[in-house]
């Protein structure tokens, strides 16, 4: 059914001379190798759902904490929106996803292509060094299904897509369009469908929820995980030891909902829950890939990220977890969809064993700042219409690096809400959550409260206490701050850029009103399953 990776098995000559020679030629070689280069990225874990993050966890967490040990570990690192699609299009790109046609909510399975095929993203810029580049997972960014103009149920399964990954700078692609709960329900390879969908499939079942669409015989919700994390395998096998390095996305389904965690890991935590065997199997998917890579002999000279998307998602079932005295934020405020920093705080791993000294940092660090931080680690650039809000890490990971470090960064929720965090104090523009927690924007629960709210987070990282009322004047110089970043079309230096689609943000119509607060925002799209 799929491409599979052919390695050479010439035998050895027969000379030892020249069976030693070639070995000392190939250390060399892999002396100056350029590291591969692989992101895993988890969908709804939470924060305090890692046990090296969370002294209190009840899930065990065993292959992320020996990253965490033997990496870099940032405790300060956020991803660019509270919810998927957002982050996904920042973390390639290095821009915030607001800046697109996409204000609030995500894509869904029938949507069309959110990346043009003329922006620069991580992996066009490491082909540019010479890398081999795949993605393998949920894409969730939208593409162009063949006919799907004339309506969903007019696409054309046996022909290619159009604007998908291979366009957006991967090699080669396996995966699936959306969320594991979006239809239609079908392996994409490359840009052809592997089979045409011939039935359709929903589940209403508590925390098992997929919405009802098309469904391929060979797509089974249960076994999607366990394909992923087998592919990613077979392609480190089949690229470790090629003359090129290789970079690989890994962007996980799990523990989002539908969570369906397999056999051998159902009632592993002892939680009684599925969610947090769920994450126990996510756990053993970085295990299998951090295996794969010390297999190959290249786990050393590999630069191995791990962060989520964004927080837990409440269909983990907070209540019955805080029964078991487990927290997926930790001590933070929200979860996924919200402004708070339990919607966006993230477990965010680095490790590099060649070059890198296992540490913990606070430095503060955004799901858009790979580009940034790719670029500086080769010494090159990129041009003013790339990765307009992308910052580089690389001197929080402890290497030489001259390129200023990120001292802000905006956050944005579900319903299209921002926050603004410079330094300790974050200023969130809603009365509300800005997504899904209490208190919702432009329900009751926001009634008679102030418009805006403002948090010193490094004496309240619960985010407990609002002092705007205190402190009008900051409020104010973080909103300007806010205000030019996005109408400068960019928040790093360089030449202002024009923000894609009509800029009418309902959430930013204070920008218009000089020396006022923000206003309360509306509420959004409708909240359907994701």
């Amino acid at each position: 059914m799929k491409t599979r990776y052919m390695q050479s098995n010439a035998r050895l000559p027969g000379s030892i001379l020249l069976v030693l020679t070639m070995l000392f030629s190939s250390c060399q070689q892999e002396a100056q190798r350029s590291p591969n280069i692989v992101i895993i990225l988890a969908d709804d874990l939470g924060y305090g759902d890692i046990s090296s993050y969370n002294p209190q966890s009840k899930i065990q967490t065993p292959a992320i904490d020996d990253l965490a040990r033997q990496g870099v570990m940032f405790t300060d690192a956020h991803t660019n929106s509270s919810v998927c699609t957002p982050t996904r299009y920042g973390l390639l790109t290095g821009r915030y996803s607001w800046r697109t046609r996409l204000k609030e909510s995500v894509l869904y399975g029938y949507d069309k292509a959110l990346i043009p095929a003329d922006r620069l993203t991580i992996a066009g810029l490491l082909q540019q060094q010479g890398y081999e580049t795949a993605a393998i997972g949920k894409w969730h960014l939208g593409w162009n299904w063949a006919n799907v103009d004339a309506g969903k149920d007019s696409i054309d399964y046996a022909q290619p897509i159009t604007n998908g990954p291979t366009t957006a700078g991967f090699d080669y692609f396996y995966g699936i369009i959306g969320s594991l709960s979006m239809p239609p329900y079908v392996w994409v390879e490359n840009d052809l469908p592997t089979m045409v969908p011939t039935r359709r499939t929903s589940s209403q079942k508590k925390q098992s929820i997929w919405l009802e669409g098309e469904i391929a015989e060979d797509f089974v919700h249960e076994e999607v995980l366990p394909e992923i994390q087998k592919e990613a395998v077979e392609y480190i096998h089949a690229h470790a030891n090629k003359d090129k390095p290789f970079f690989l996305y890994l962007p996980l389904t799990s523990p989002h909902n539908p969570i369906l965690p397999s056999p051998e890991y159902q009632g592993k935590s002892g939680l009684d829950n599925p969610y947090p065997d769920f994450v126990m199997m996510t756990d053993g998917v970085v295990s299998a890939v951090a295996n794969a890579l010390k297999e190959q002999g290249v786990f050393d000279n590999t630069i191995l990220v791990f962060l989520s998307d964004n927080g837990c998602s409440n269909q983990a079932d907070f209540e019955q977890l805080a029964s078991k005295d487990h927290f997926p934020s930790y001590i933070y405020r929200g979860f996924k969809s919200d402004l708070y920093e339990g919607g966006h705080r993230v477990p965010f791993v680095v490790t590099w064993p060649d070059k890198l000294k296992p540490a913990k940092t606070d430095a503060l660090v955004s799901t858009t700042d790979f580009l940034a931080t790719f670029a500086d680690l080769f010494s090159t650039s990129f041009p003013d219409n790339a990765g307009e809000d992308s910052y580089s890490f690389v001197s929080a990971l402890g290497l030489t690096s001259e390129a200023p470090r990120r001292e802000s960064i905006v956050m944005h929720s579900y319903d299209g809400s921002f926050a603004y965090r410079s330094g300790n104090y974050k200023a969130l523009f809603t009365s509300g959550s800005g997504g899904w927690s209490f208190p919702r924007s432009g329900s009751d629960d926001v009634v008679g409260m102030p418009e805006v709210q403002l948090y010193d987070l490094k004496a309240d990282p619960s985010e407990k206490t609002n002092i705007q009322s205190e402190n009008p004047q900051l409020v104010n110089q973080l909103s300007k701050e806010l205000t030019e970043i996005v109408r400068n079309g960019r928040s790093i230096p360089g030449l202002p850029q024009k923000n894609d689609g009509p800029e009418n943000w309902k959430q930013l119509t204070w920008m218009n009103r000089e020396n006022e607060l923000p206003s309360t925002t509306g509420a959004g799209r409708e909240n359907k399953v994701q």
